[in-house]
């Protein structure tokens, strides 16, 4: 705050008068205090001429300071370098502070963009994220997608829920599928992967909600609305030879590539088609413990899981062109082709039964273009001599399930009546009257007139012996109709764990420091043309600042006065013992050198 009228100091007012002039001070004083009005002229010098003087004395009074610094090399070098230095550590502060809000700013970009896209998702996975491909005519019926959050804002979950789901690791903590063994009816066992709850909302979405809407070709009849085995067995009835294929590793042949290539074959862009196939697909996983903690290790490529809801669809989808050309070459040999997941079926009658090889070894070569291999031991040649099955129903003369089945459950139907359902099992069910139903019902939908006279049996049976079932009831889900709200993009449970969003990124301790306020550079003494009148106040105003300006500090190594009177005296005692004649020469050499000393000193204050 500056100092009101009359609230200057002595010391103040002389140094205003040192950094400017006495006239100049006296000016704007006069101004200040209204005596004088400003841009008025001056009975004696001009007003231009006393601020042009006060800026003559503040050039010359930086002359003369940098001319201090100057007397002493040492010192001058020494605030060179100091000066060198503070502005080259400025420079790094600031560059600091560049790059710093550099990354912020990138790091804040970064979070933007997350919140909108998907830019990465594993290595060797995400290499179409970023694609801007032209885009395909969408198949018809199927929702329009145009990015990964479209996606995401369709199935109902949000982007960060979406990444974690569809991101490929190598090395996890967790795992999306839950993995266990069945054995097989041929022997071996069967490898099912069941996707936990999450991963199975998204994928019921996209079975629902995308591949049901897409067109299944004419020969699948395997998890095809509308179309069963018995539909698959029906069209090979009466014929002379029905012949059995089965294609081996059917679910790990169809790998990421080829699941992502369907969903680009559908129309949907690139960044979409990578998602769908991630949360489609999972790789072959070994459980290791390390440190007592367990890890899932990827081992292979993603596959098509066993186990997936969306996985049988999508097998159908991807044969599709495996099921034109084999209907193509069914259609020139006289065969009806049929194919039910894996399980392939020719038949034929009259001179086209005679082409079975010629069929085989056409159907070899196909499947392995196809990139597929036909199970070298299933396939079976039927005649009408023997009994003819497909997918497990009897066709020779009509679609029907085996008698000797029949027989078997005809009889477990008569252990019941008699001694009741304790101790009895059908299948692997655990309760014996709930097998025995579902199994009626499957003999009504093959062969309607058998399949009610049993299902009435079994539901007689069942009137009598619920009693003691009551508490074999199955109980209802707790999620409710999962699927259901799942396909409609609506979270199953109303306490759905939904992740949190990072938090926003903060800036360095760099930029959280206040800026300096720049100094101010040091006055310099501008060249510029002086005129008669300048220089002649530039003489009087030096020599004025000769006279006020303070004596300047002796040299450190200056001699002091009285340790030069004792070295004089030594001196003269010395030489006057010597010689007289020399004392006297060392006297007058001694009175020269004291008045040269005064008439510089002299000089000096002048």
């Amino acid at each position: 705050m500056s100092a009101q009228p009359g609230e200057l100091t002595r010391q103040q007012l002389y140094d205003r008068i040192r950094e400017s002039s006495k006239d100049e001070v006296i000016l704007e004083e006069m101004i200040r205090l209204g005596f004088w009005p400003r841009n008025a002229n001056k009975p004696d010098v001009p007003e231009a001429l006393i601020r042009r003087r006060g800026e003559i004395d503040r050039e010359l009074a930086a002359l003369h300071a940098q001319e201090a610094r100057w007397r002493d090399p040492d010192a001058a070098l020494k605030e060179m370098h100091k000066r060198r230095k503070k502005a080259a550590m400025e420079r790094r502060k600031e560059t600091k502070r560049g790059h710093a809000q550099t990354r912020y700013e990138r790091a804040v970009a970064w979070r933007e963009r997350r919140a909108t896209e998907i830019l990465y998702l594993g290595e060797g996975v995400s290499g179409g994220l970023g694609g801007t491909d032209p885009a395909r005519p969408l198949k018809a019926g199927l929702p329009e997608i145009t990015s990964p959050k479209a996606l995401a804002d369709a199935i109902g979950v949000p982007l960060a829920e979406l990444r974690f789901l569809a991101y490929d690791r190598k090395l996890s903590r967790i795992s999306h599928y839950q993995r266990f063994a069945i054995a097989k009816k041929t022997g071996g066992v069967r490898q099912i992967s069941a996707p936990m709850p999450r991963l199975k909302r998204a994928q019921y979405w996209i079975l629902d909600a995308l591949l049901g809407h897409a067109a299944v070709h004419d020969a699948a009849h395997g998890f095809v609305r509308g179309r069963s085995i018995v539909t698959n067995a029906a069209r090979h009835v009466g014929r002379d030879v029905v012949v059995n294929l089965d294609l081996k590793d059917f679910f790990p042949t169809l790998d990421f590539r080829r699941v992502k290539g369907k969903f680009r074959g559908l129309g949907y862009a690139e960044p979409v088609a990578t998602v769908l196939a991630l949360i489609c697909t999972e790789p072959d996983v070994d459980e290791i413990e390390i440190d007592g903690e367990r890890l899932f290790a990827a081992r292979g490529p993603r596959r098509l899981p066993q186990g997936a809801p969306t996985s049988p669809l999508l097998t159908n989808l991807i044969c599709a062109r495996l099921d034109a050309r084999l209907t193509g070459l069914a259609a020139s040999l006289g065969f009806v082709y049929t194919r039910y997941a894996d399980d392939m079926t020719f038949s034929a009658s009259g001179e086209a039964a005679a082409k079975v090889g010629a069929m085989l070894k056409f159907v070899n070569e196909i499947v392995a273009a196809e990139g597929f291999v036909v199970h070298p031991d299933k396939t079976r040649v039927m005649r009408r001599g023997g009994r003819q099955e497909v997918t497990g129903l009897v066709v020779n003369e009509r679609v029907a399930v085996p008698r000797d089945v029949l027989r078997r459950f005809r009889a477990l139907l008569h252990q019941i009546e008699a001694t009741g359902p304790a101790g009895k099992r059908w299948g692997k069910a655990r309760d014996v009257m709930d097998a025995a139903t579902g199994f009626a019902c499957f003999v009504r939908m093959v062969t309607p007139e058998i399949g009610e006279e049993l299902l009435a049996t079994v539901r007689r049976l069942d009137a009598r012996h619920g009693a003691a079932r009551a508490g074999a009831a199955p109980s209802k889900s707790p999620h409710g109709d999962f699927r259901g709200k799942a396909a409609a993009g609506v979270a199953p449970l109303a306490r759905w764990w939904t992740p949190a969003e990072p938090p926003p990124p903060e800036p360095e301790p760099i930029l959280r420091e206040p800026e300096a306020a720049p100094e101010p550079d040091p006055p310099t003494s501008p060249q510029r043309p002086r005129s008669a009148l300048d220089i002649a106040g530039l003489r009087a105003e030096m020599r004025d600042r000769a006279a006020s300006a303070p004596e300047p500090q002796p040299d450190e190594t200056e001699m002091k006065p009285w340790v030069a009177a004792i070295g004089i005296f030594v001196l003269l005692n010395v030489a006057f013992g010597i010689h007289p004649l020399l004392g006297l020469i060392a006297l007058v050499a001694t009175v020269v050198m004291v008045i040269r000393r005064a008439l510089r000193r002299r000089r000096r204050r002048r």
